[in-house]
């Protein structure tokens, strides 16, 4: 994925979950998704999917960093610059959702 200017706003307030015109599927190796309305194919890896795999359900970008940082031991800072950035490319690509407050349940 290419980072766009228009990218939406994210802050650790948001909320994001997966749109529902994407289909993916974990390959073990990595997890490929296609955008059902773009046509475009997109692989990710490890960190990657996981994001991916916490955006199944609604969730607040705070716990999505916490949960990363936690799981995969990187201070909290960087993964809160990472996790930004790759949710604003998702978004950019229209295979997430972005809204302010807390998930909806």
């Amino acid at each position: 994925m290419t980072p766009a200017n228009d990218a939406p706003a994210i802050t650790l307030r948001s909320t994001v979950v997966r749109t529902k015109d994407q289909v993916s599927s974990d390959l073990s190796v990595e997890t490929i998704l296609l955008s059902l309305r773009s046509g475009m194919y997109y692989g990710l890896q490890e960190v990657g999917a996981r994001i991916w795999e916490l955006a199944q359900q609604p969730i607040r970008v705070a716990d999505m960093r916490d949960a990363i940082a936690r799981e995969y031991e990187v201070e909290s800072d960087r993964c809160e610059r990472d996790v930004l950035a790759f949710l604003r490319q998702l978004a950019t690509e229209g295979l997430i959702e972005v809204s302010d407050g807390p998930p909806v349940a």
